[in-house]
């Protein structure tokens, strides 16, 4: 009786070989996974109707390894098998018994996590982070990554301690709250063990672990620090650019009633509002009568700029003639 008859409802393939390798047993599992009938199956070379790397030989090979099981790549399957030498009423041997499964699906699974711990192990070795993971309780149950070593801790030095216990209510509330109801939560950049954190909070999976919360630190002091000192170089800028804009539009008062206003570089829109709100303070608070402008020292007069020009020539009219007007 062949393994088909057998072992019809086995839950797992059976295949049984002769020693020329032709299949004398295929059962309904068989049938299912590879696609063949039991009756095209019987009689055919395994090699041929299964091909293996090597071919015949590569069969040969795994029929002889009696050490466990082990993954072969038949097609685009990935078949976990058993193999077991047979023997005919003499003891002498006669064939085999190939027990599997298709794994196939676990194996991409296993290598799509290697692969992604790989990439993990690069980041946490190359980036200045900290991934770490904590229970509902609040104890660590992960604390790795580079950026440890920024706040003087050694990796996993976190690891049985509690969250809660270590930081007041006012530094977790928000970013242990969210998570745990289920809301990724994104922490702006703030200042803990001497170390600049931004952080980000993601809800755990309770299906896949005990992990209630993962959370990525990264460290970004250096940037930080650049950002305040930019910040402050452009802050410097501003006041410069202010007193070089005063110094280019001095307002002289040259007798009583007469400013003089020399005008050097550039007419523009901006610079425009900015000498008629200058002018105009100046003359509401001298009271003056009359403005000159000193042109000699513009050096393109085109039409937008005589347009800039005729603005301001009327603005001033305009306040000059209030200003008679109230005397």
């Amino acid at each position: 009786m062949d393994a088909s008859s057998k072992l019809r409802g086995a839950p797992l393939v059976v295949i049984e070989l002769d020693t020329a390798l032709a299949v004398t047993g295929w059962n309904e599992r068989a049938e299912q996974l590879f696609g063949v009938a039991r009756e095209a199956a019987l009689g055919r070379s395994i090699a041929a109707l299964l091909p293996v790397d090597g071919g015949e030989a590569g069969w040969r090979a795994r029929l002889a390894d009696h050490d466990g099981p082990s993954v072969w790549a038949i097609a685009a399957l990935r078949f976990e098998a058993w193999t077991q030498p047979t023997r005919d009423a003499d003891g002498q041997p006669d064939g085999w018994t190939v027990y599997g499964h298709d794994v196939t699906e676990r194996e991409a699974t296993k290598r799509r996590l290697a692969l992604e711990s790989m990439m993990l192990g690069a980041i946490k070795s190359n980036l200045d982070i900290v991934v770490w993971a904590i229970d509902r309780k609040g104890d660590y149950l992960y604390h790795q990554g580079k950026g440890i070593a920024a706040a003087g801790l050694k990796e996993g030095e976190f690891l049985g301690r509690n969250l809660f216990k270590m930081y007041p209510p006012a530094e977790h509330a928000d970013m242990v709250r969210k998570p745990l109801a289920g809301e990724v939560f994104h922490a702006p950049p703030a200042e803990s063990m001497g170390v600049v954190w931004e952080c980000w909070y993601v809800p755990g999976d309770p299906s896949a672990s005990e992990a209630a919360m993962v959370a990525v630190s990264l460290d970004v002091t250096a940037s930080t620090r650049r950002e305040a000192e930019l910040r402050a170089k452009l802050e410097v800028i501003e006041q410069q650019q202010e007193v070089i804009r005063e110094l280019s539009t001095p307002i002289i008062e040259v007798w009583d009633g007469v400013l003089t206003l020399p005008i050097v570089g550039l007419v523009d829109s901006a610079r425009t509002a900015q000498v008629m709100d200058d002018l105009l303070q100046a003359v509401a608070r001298t009271r003056a009568r009359y403005a000159i402008l000193d042109l000699t020292g513009v050096q393109v007069v085109d039409t937008g700029t005589a347009s800039h020009l005729i603005g301001l020539i009327r603005a001033i009219g305009v306040e000059l003639d209030t200003i008679t007007t109230r005397e």
